[in-house]
């Protein structure tokens, strides 16, 4: 029971984390786009950065709680984006342009699809042998020892 909870803890953190990532993606874009009047792209890509910088960041320490190498965890997060960012963007323009769906309902469900898919990714990939590492997890398991 106490494994299963855990795994809750840790999918619901990761929940949060990409929720502010996503407020951290939106915000920095509107600002990019419309104070700086940055192209699209560039906005798009400055704002994706920020985002996930700040995602990987957070999770790394307080989801994941690894002790990992960073720049190691940094590249298979990097590698993660090479493939699924150009996929989405063909993606989107196919079902906004060609089929006319809702570029709002697409946005949507891209950022769902890329919430699962980096929880998967980084949780059986990404920090696999690294989870529970950090100084965090030890305090929490000591603390839990204790009690």
């Amino acid at each position: 029971m106490g494994k299963m909870n855990s795994e809750w803890k840790r999918t619901i953190k990761f929940v949060l984390f990409s929720i502010s990532a996503g407020i951290i993606d939106a915000l920095s874009y509107t600002l990019c786009n419309e104070l700086f009047g940055l192209e699209h792209w560039i906005s798009q890509i400055i704002s994706l950065t920020l985002s996930v910088i700040w995602n990987f960041t957070f999770n790394r320490r307080f989801t994941f709680q690894s002790a990992g190498n960073v720049p190691i965890a940094m590249l298979k997060v990097a590698a993660f984006y090479a493939l699924f960012t150009p996929a989405t963007a063909w993606l989107t323009h196919y079902w906004t342009e060609v089929l006319q769906w809702n570029e709002y309902v697409i946005k949507a469900l891209t950022m769902l699809a890329n919430l699962v898919l980096e929880f998967l990714y980084q949780k059986y990939f990404v920090f696999k042998d690294s989870m529970d590492t950090n100084e965090l997890a030890k305090k929490s398991e000591n603390a839990a020892k204790r009690s």
